[in-house]
């Protein structure tokens, strides 16, 4: 799924039976039920506005459960994703504004200069900081003001076939054995046992303790894109195994994280247009890095989508790729439904190398107050209370995972997911690098495929800050230094120094 339709998707994920819920204004139905519960007159009534179908069941459950502990009811509105913000700025004009609505956090911006975003206030005694994950505070957050609550996340990480590990593992750790006894002089002493019969060793399978193999697992996870090479090249593959390392190339949202640390757009925030830096020597060699992959594991662009790569990672024919939380949604229905027959596992996201740091991209929705609301009061206090209250059933109903901390995900791999959302680099919320998403998807695409990558993000940089500053920008052109060239340049140097020492010496 690419960027663009993951930001405006009406549903992630088809959740089943959702209720319908709304005003009667709007021709939605509600049923008797439903309008007993919640629509009792002498309640404060807010309106919420979301657009995504896949939280109707959960919020309907929190509109409830809410009402019964509250002399407010909530209503929430299913509206359309086709130009929702300018929708809630109309109708807030015209008195008719929703109390509170979700939003994604990279709107943010415009919404808090059309006045329709207010600076939100936590309950008494609360610190934000220990009730979210960071990333979703600095994703809510706009010029130092907090001006949503984080709801849910997206976020990229990656993706492994647990079976295919833990056989290697043992394989790994059987071999160590081995070696161990040759070392020792047993091997022989265990043959010679074998042959006459009595209790040798030599065709006992070893048995290593959950411990054991839990820890060479571990260790065989590769830290690096280097490690998945080391990997790729060493790994003896089960038969149905046609690749070890696939992904998604051709979306950035799970390109993002080759750049992720090297460039910086609106600092952690998003927001200030004087942190902008996208050309520089290692966004450059991020970027040749991930040029280099196209060689080593062959993808042809022309014939993925992450979809198709998901279903091949079912059928066991890869070993590790990147993918989103939607993953573990998917794969434990289809392990439900007797359609994967392996383990699965996630890990954060490798580094390029030792040295080179990767951060991948997240998406968080927030709930916002409207900044024409009338029951400002009250809708921040449920806003509060969805965000961070009424939690635990959040995942099961929607798919969606918590920005909050200390959630029971039910998942081990949706906490790895949440590992990874806390060090992964938010999408900023500056109106004039809207298109930045566009122009370095098409850059991905180019480099990947052979361009320069140095000339690549100088020409991706004018642009962006041609449009920031209202005038033309030219960026100096980089001079690389390479790893060799240090070497050798320190080589050059060190020779340089011995002559000029010797020559001294002579002369004394």
């Amino acid at each position: 799924m690419s960027l663009k339709k993951r930001l405006t998707a009406v549903g992630i994920i088809a959740i089943a039976a959702a209720l319908t819920f709304g005003t009667a204004k709007s021709g939605r139905q509600v049923t008797e039920k439903q309008e007993n519960t919640v629509f009792t007159k002498e309640k404060e009534t807010l309106y919420l506005w979301y657009t995504d179908e896949a939280l109707t069941s959960y919020l309907s459950s929190a509109a409830v459960t809410y009402n019964e502990n509250h002399d407010v009811r909530v209503v929430p509105v299913l509206e359309s994703g086709l130009e929702y913000l300018e929708k809630i700025n109309q109708n807030s004009l015209e008195a008719d504004a929703p109390d509170l609505y979700i939003l994604g956090h990279d709107s943010l911006e415009k919404a808090y200069l059309a006045g329709l975003a207010n600076e939100v206030t936590p309950p008494d005694r609360i610190v934000m900081e220990d009730e979210y994950i960071g990333t979703g505070l600095q994703a809510a957050a706009y010029k130092d003001k907090l001006i949503g609550y984080p709801f849910y996340f997206e976020t990229s990480a990656l993706l492994y076939n647990k079976t295919y590990i833990r056989d290697l593992a043992k394989s790994r750790l059987e071999a160590e054995a081995v070696q161990a006894k040759e070392d020792a002089g047993l091997l022989e002493e265990d043959k010679i046992e074998a042959l006459e019969g009595t209790e040798g060793s030599a065709d006992k399978e070893e048995q290593f303790t959950e411990e054991q193999i839990s820890a060479k697992m571990q260790e065989l996870l590769p830290d690096t894109i280097e490690d998945i090479r080391t990997f790729a090249d060493s790994y003896d593959a089960p038969q149905q195994v046609e690749g070890v390392f696939k992904w998604d190339v051709t979306d950035i949202f799970y390109n993002y994280f080759f750049v992720g640390d090297a460039i910086r757009m609106g600092g952690e925030a998003g927001w200030d247009t004087s942190q902008i830096d996208i050309y520089n020597e290692n966004a450059i060699k991020s970027m040749e890095a991930y040029q280099e992959l196209n060689q080593f594991f062959s993808i042809d662009t022309s014939q993925i989508s992450y979809e198709g790569i998901l279903d091949e990672f079912m059928a066991g024919k890869m070993v590790f790729t990147v993918a989103t939380t939607d993953a573990v949604f998917a794969l434990e229905h289809a392990m439900a439904d007797g359609l994967f027959e392996y383990e699965y596992g996630i890990a954060v996201t490798p580094d390029i190398n030792d040295k080179m740091k990767t951060r991948s991209l997240s998406v968080t929705n927030c709930v916002v107050v409207n900044g024409y609301s009338e029951k400002k009061e009250v809708a921040n206090d449920f806003a509060y209370f969805l965000t961070n209250e009424y939690t635990d059933i959040l995942y099961a109903r929607t798919g969606k995972v918590s920005a909050a901390k200390d959630v029971d995900y039910g998942y081990e791999a949706l906490e790895q997911f949440a590992k990874e959302y806390e060090k992964s680099i938010s999408m900023p919320k500056m109106l004039e690098t809207s298109n930045f998403w566009v122009q370095l998807e098409v850059s991905f695409s180019e480099i990947w495929n052979g361009a320069d990558a140095n000339r690549e993000l100088k020409e991706l940089s004018e642009q962006i800050k041609s449009q920031i500053t209202g005038e033309a920008y030219e960026e100096e052109y980089l001079e690389v230094t390479y790893e060799e060239q240090e070497q050798e340049e320190e080589y050059v140097d060190e020779e340089y120094f011995e002559e000029n020492t010797l020559e001294g010496s002579e002369g004394e």
